[in-house]
């Protein structure tokens, strides 16, 4: 695991340091600074606004009775698209948007629930701490 993320945190940097120069050769320095900038204030925008729906989602479900799992796996989603806005490149700035958009969030909310499926079952789902027993079924939130 570490090497994996010893690995990411060499190769991600590159690739948008890559993508920036390969897009400000194209464009221009002046153009791609203000490009990164319009889709990280943008992103921002957007960030917040479904934040605010997705935080009104989890409140309105919670009144009713009703787990909120889609609308919290939503809120993480925005969290980790603004997160990824913040970051100066575009690969994380497509990235980000495509989190924080709704119509594309379904994707990574599946991805999500399963694994999180996977890691409640590979560690176990008694109560006792041993494993076994307990069937896990998140998909259905």
């Amino acid at each position: 695991m570490r090497k994996w993320l010893l690995a990411l945190l060499i190769i991600i940097p590159a690739l948008e340091l890559w993508t920036i120069v390969t897009v400000g050769s194209w464009l221009g320095g002046g153009t791609t600074l203000l490009l990164l900038l319009l889709v990280g204030f943008g992103g921002f925008y957007i960030a917040k606004a479904e934040g605010r729906k997705a935080w009104m989602e989890v409140q309105r479900l919670m009144q009713q009775g009703q787990p909120p799992g889609h609308a919290i796996l939503d809120g993480l989603c925005i969290l980790a698209g603004g997160l990824l806005l913040m970051i100066p490149g575009f690969i994380s700035d497509i990235v980000g948007l495509t989190l924080l958009i709704p119509f594309t969030r379904p994707l990574y909310r599946r991805v999500m629930l399963q694994f999180i499926e996977r890691k409640m079952r590979g560690g176990g789902g008694s109560s006792n701490g041993r494993g076994g027993g307990t069937t896990f079924t998140i998909g259905r939130w």
